[in-house]
């Protein structure tokens, strides 16, 4: 049986570093307060997708600006299957190969990309209802009213040997490449990375799956009195 959440409608924003545990964290959260799963770092990843296809230079952010527009994104927000689609074509797979892990942060920081994924995000938001929103800004620019704000972290050895496993890549080429991203994402100018002031901060580095999603289902019980 879901959990009971406050008010019936809930959003809980989940923000924080690659690695931190957000995605998996987020599904089982999702799963157990009967809430939609919005992956907002999955349609960062399909505009890239879409823009090394057209064959543009991620860092020419003239022309992303100028085509992100036309791109047809289509996300589900199913926890038990989320799914994202580009242009009509499935790119669940595709979106998290090298070469856009590579270009996702240079396309996620022009600020046209930010403008018009932001206010898809809170249009999917407004029409699910309850839903947990992953991502880098979504305590601090998406959803600023969400019931509950949580930024993940980790030490850097925990997030890059999470992420090495999933994807049976090096550990330290891993630990390089977060370390490169976090920089990006940090200092951009649109949207960074950042902890919303009211966010409970959590440090995932000696915690499960499971130890993670029952802390924040405790705090989901005390938000604004709510009991589950």
């Amino acid at each position: 049986m879901a959990e009971k959440v406050p008010n019936g409608r809930c959003v809980v924003a989940v923000d924080g570093p690659s690695g931190s545990g957000k995605s998996t964290v987020s599904r089982r959260l999702a799963g157990a307060i009967d809430a939609r799963y919005l992956d907002t770092g999955a349609m960062y990843r399909a505009v890239t997708w879409a823009v090394l296809r057209f064959g543009i230079d991620p860092q020419d952010a003239d022309r992303i600006g100028k085509v992100v527009g036309e791109i047809d994104l289509e996300i589900g927000v199913d926890p038990q299957a989320p799914s994202v689609r580009a242009d009509g074509v499935a790119v669940d797979q595709e979106i998290r190969g090298p070469e856009v892990t590579a270009a996702v942060s240079a396309v996620a920081a022009v600020p046209a990309v930010r403008h018009l994924m932001v206010a898809r995000q809170r249009e999917i938001i407004a029409a699910a209802g309850r839903i947990v929103v992953e991502g880098r800004d979504i305590g601090a620019v998406v959803a600023p009213d969400a019931d509950l704000k949580v930024y993940l972290t980790a030490s850097a050895d925990a997030r890059a040997r999470r992420r090495s496993a999933e994807y049976a890549a090096d550990v330290t080429a891993t630990a390089a490449d977060l370390a490169r991203r976090d920089t990006f994402d940090s200092s951009r100018a649109a949207s960074p990375l950042r902890q919303a002031d009211d966010a409970v901060v959590l440090d995932t580095t000696e915690l499960g799956i499971d130890e993670v999603v029952a802390r924040l289902l405790e705090l989901l019980r005390d938000t604004d009195g709510g009991t589950a």
